[in-house]
């Protein structure tokens, strides 16, 4: 029998119809409202560690868990690993890296971005409810990583959740006009609320195998309240279309065929500025930028087994009501030079011990701003060679 749960948001009342699963929905999701005319209510993550703070633990945990259930599907090689951007990239990563360490071979890593990067062919894609809609996956850089990308029999597609699943068919049919030989696509989720009949509709039309991989999953529907004073709110989050690549640093957008790895000494030098790990108990918190949430949930992982508490989340371009999961809200002007909104949730200063804020663009007065703001800890990410999957973080404390 479909549990069945009915959440009121300030924007009208989501209704769930879950099948039973193992791990109880409470300790995956909560639920929020979005400031959109397109989608009014938001699955908020307790897992992920986007709008809500969560252990680097927990996060190595799903990621190693979904890992091993996409493998259970035969992942035919050569395949390719998309990440979706803004809320997944570093779900996808994760989930790559952990693939990678149970033995997956000749895989690729990348992932979906909102930025322009001029001098590099692409893929264009609308995932509709979004705020900003226009999606861009980029040929990989490296010729090898290229061949990979359009010989690759599987596609592992990550999200964090889905609803629809009509994001995914526009990808996917985008993909098999560059690889016609495309031969099966495993959807991998935290949870799926897609109905079945936008499942078979995407299986149809895909024309190719189709696995969906998950935590839990039923169907969802959104009785909207008609809220004339929340309705009439907009916010700007589309960027001005410049091209980013000088402020880019993160390797996923173009490509990587293996996990990141820290530089020696990386760590070391970060540890001076924080103190004895039992020197208080309030754990640190280490904070990502919009797509680039990777760096700082490996960052995260790495304090956490050496001794200290550790909470990971990221800021985004992604507009929320106060309210049912969102106890707080805090706004910014972005980093990447688009001047629009950003957005950190559920932020209590005083809870934490430290602020660690993990960021790929050049310190600019938007940066400065939160650092001050936050007394945190500036860290650059750069990669430190030729290839992808050499790294560092430069610390600075203003």
């Amino acid at each position: 029998m479909p549990q069945k749960h009915t959440i009121p948001l300030a924007t009208g009342t989501l209704h769930l119809n879950l099948i039973p699963g193992k791990i109880p929905l409470h300790r995956l999701l909560g639920f929020a409202a979005r400031v959109s005319s397109k989608r009014k209510f938001l699955l908020v993550s307790k897992v992920l560690g986007k709008h809500y703070p969560v252990s680097p633990k927990m996060m190595a945990w799903s990621y190693r868990a979904l890992a091993r259930l996409v493998l259970q599907q035969t992942v035919a090689a050569p395949s390719l690993w998309i990440g979706m951007a803004e809320t997944a990239t570093g779900l996808g990563y994760g989930v790559f890296a952990a693939a990678h360490q149970e033995g997956v071979q000749d895989a690729l890593f990348m992932q979906t971005t909102r930025y322009v990067l001029q001098g590099h062919d692409y893929l264009a894609f609308e995932e509709a409810h979004s705020h900003a809609t226009d999606f861009f996956l980029y040929y990989p850089e490296q010729a090898a990583h290229r061949h990979t990308f359009k010989t690759a029999r599987t596609l592992v597609l990550v999200d964090d959740e889905i609803s629809t699943g009509k994001t995914f068919l526009r990808l996917i049919k985008a993909y098999q006009a560059v690889n016609p030989q495309l031969e099966k696509v495993v959807i991998v989720s935290l949870v799926n609320f897609a109905h079945a009949a936008d499942r078979r509709f995407l299986e149809t039309e895909s024309g190719v195998a189709v696995a969906w991989v998950c935590f839990r999953e039923g169907e969802l529907c959104f009785d909207d309240s008609h809220n004339a004073a929340l309705d009439d709110i907009t916010i700007n989050v589309s960027g001005n279309g410049a091209c980013k690549k000088p402020l880019l640093a993160w390797p996923g957008r173009l490509g990587m065929s293996t996990p990141m790895h820290w530089q020696a000494g990386t760590l070391e030098r970060l540890l001076p500025l924080l103190g004895a790990s039992d020197a208080d108990p309030r754990p640190v918190l280490v904070l990502g930028t919009g797509e680039c949430n990777p760096p700082a949930i490996m960052l995260g992982r790495d304090l956490e087994l050496a001794g200290y508490k550790v909470k990971v989340q990221s800021t985004t371009r992604s507009p929320i009501h106060q309210g049912n999961a969102i106890a707080a809200v805090c706004q910014f002007t972005d980093n990447y030079g688009d001047n629009i909104p950003n957005f950190l949730y559920n932020l209590d200063l005083s809870a934490y011990r430290q602020v660690i804020l993990c960021h790929e663009t050049p310190l600019n007065d938007a940066l400065l701003s939160r650092l001050h703001a936050w007394r945190a800890i500036s860290a650059r990410f750069q990669l430190t060679g030729p290839s992808t999957h050499d790294a560092t973080l430069h610390f600075f404390r203003p």
